[in-house]
């Protein structure tokens, strides 16, 4: 409606339709952070009372140390000093004694033979045998000569007799579709 209360209804300005869409976007982000927020609360008054429950359970009276009480202040006794009218017994020193090494006589150089023999001759290798040249896709060619041929049966001779089919579990098996 205009502003007088009559005539056809009047859309709102563009910039109101744009600031309530902005305004819905900050709203809707603002609402996500307080959700992920009182998550991360929850998750520390969790932690916080399973820390309480442990103390209760470890703690004097717990479960685990019932008659449990923390030590009486008493002053820490203290030794007595020594007296100093015995003297105490010599320590032993920090530095070790090291004996010096008993002086070496030199070896006596090795006497070389004046005459040394020439090595034997090695002879040559032979060299390889060329294989002739195979491609690569032989290997998967068959050999003829070492073909498998059917050996023929003689009459006379019979095979033995098929094994019965397996049955089943519940019964004989249903024969496959034709």
């Amino acid at each position: 409606m205009n502003k007088h209360g009559t005539g056809p209804p009047v859309p709102p300005p563009k910039y109101l339709n744009d600031f309530s869409k902005a305004l819905a976007a900050e709203v809707r982000i603002l609402l996500d952070e307080v959700g992920k927020l009182r998550d991360e609360r929850r998750a520390l008054q969790y932690e916080i009372a399973e820390l309480m429950q442990m103390k209760s359970k470890h703690g004097s009276g717990g479960e685990f140390a019932p008659d449990w009480a923390p030590p009486a202040s008493q002053p820490p006794l203290i030794e007595p000093a020594p007296t100093p009218d015995a003297a105490p017994a010599p320590a032993r020193p920090g530095w070790r004694t090291v004996h010096p090494a008993p002086e070496r006589r030199p070896r006596p150089a090795r006497t070389v033979p004046k005459a040394i023999a020439p090595p034997a001759a090695v002879p040559p290798l032979p060299s390889p045998v060329p294989e002739p040249p195979v491609p690569a896709w032989a290997q998967w060619r068959p050999n003829p000569l070492l073909a498998p041929t059917p050996v023929n049966a003689s009459p006379g001779i019979m095979s033995p007799p098929l094994p019965a089919p397996p049955r089943g579990l519940f019964g004989p098996r249903t024969p496959p579709p034709s």
